[in-house]
């Protein structure tokens, strides 16, 4: 068994629709717990930063946009394969692509607004998470 951590962010959109709730019970129910979390307005220096991986890519400007046009909802995500559970809860980046019954196939508008995010591996789980939270600030459920 194989207990790790990952970000997951509920992003603009889907807080917007006030759907926080909807999707957190989604990983809940797949076993994750939340074990930080906080609503929060991103600087744009904070997203450009966060997002400075894709700064070479055409929709990194959009991106950062989207990212800063409303609260996000920041979280922590603890459990069993946890980042992969998670992006298999969250489903294809491209909602029209998305697995019924995943987030984005559900609450996603299109490939930009996608609802949400989450780390692809853990090594970049551990930088996204320290970007967001102190290890303080992480309290564990297990």
């Amino acid at each position: 068994m194989t207990i790790q951590r990952t970000l997951s962010i509920i992003k603009p959109d889907a807080v917007s629709k006030n759907i926080i709730g909807k999707i957190i019970s989604r990983f809940e129910e797949k076993g994750l717990s939340v074990v930080a979390a906080r609503l929060q307005l991103l600087s744009r220096s904070e997203a450009e930063s966060f997002y400075s991986i894709h700064k070479s890519r055409p929709f990194f400007n959009d991106l950062v946009n989207f990212m800063i046009s409303g609260p996000v909802f920041i979280q922590v995500l603890e459990g069993e394969n946890a980042i992969q559970m998670n992006r298999s809860i969250m489903g294809d980046t491209d909602p029209k692509k998305a697995q019924k019954g995943t987030i984005r196939a559900d609450f996603a508008d299109n490939i930009d607004a996608n609802a949400v995010h989450g780390s692809d591996s853990d090594e970049n789980a551990r930088k996204e998470i320290a970007f967001f939270f102190s290890e303080a600030n992480i309290y564990s459920c297990r």
